[in-house]
């Protein structure tokens, strides 16, 4: 059993070679909420994070602010390259290594099998549903100091459960075409 926990870019790049292997280009907002649930389930399952950082509630649902940078240049089109990282040694850019441990890719397989066909805008209703980790912190920063509308792993445990897919109903909130922080 393997206790790293990943770079959130090493993931996300993961989640796009899945999605091209099924024939599913990813936004960077659809991107963002599947990393946000593959995260989010692994946590329950598994008892340990599965990316380093944080989540954040931006207007459209659970963040991971490194992995946003790394493909916001996309804007809201498909994402066609892979994050990488800067070797400060070299002053060069370099890839970022894929995880080998076939929990980890299987994970992230049955992840992208479940959600990455669903359009963006489901991904948000689904990330924004009542009582859900995003829709707790949004309430409570409208209520009391919420720092920095993180969403930490603790109300991820707690409240995870609470996310529900209502089968054929319309979306609530349309195609949002890209996140953004709330203001």
């Amino acid at each position: 059993m393997m206790t790293e926990v990943y770079d959130p870019r090493c993931i996300a790049n993961l989640m796009l070679d899945e999605s091209e292997r099924i024939g599913q280009h990813l936004t960077n907002l659809a991107l963002q909420k599947l990393l946000y649930f593959a995260h989010a389930i692994f946590l329950i399952e598994q008892g340990r994070p599965l990316v380093s950082g944080y989540f954040e509630a931006w207007e459209y649902g659970p963040v991971n602010p490194a992995a946003y940078q790394a493909f916001k240049r996309a804007g809201a089109e498909p994402i066609g390259f892979r994050a990488d990282r800067q070797n400060v040694v070299r002053g060069t850019r370099e890839p970022i290594a894929p995880p080998t441990e076939p929990e980890i890719i299987r994970h992230i397989s049955r992840i992208v099998q479940s959600y990455g066909r669903m359009t963006p805008g489901r991904l948000v209703d689904i990330s924004h549903a009542k009582g859900a980790p995003w829709h707790f912190v949004v309430d409570k920063g409208r209520t009391s100091l919420a720092f920095g509308m993180r969403i930490p792993d603790e109300v991820i445990r707690e409240r995870f459960k609470h996310h529900k897919v209502s089968v054929g109903s319309c979306r609530s909130v349309g195609e949002p075409r890209e996140d953004t922080p709330f203001a």
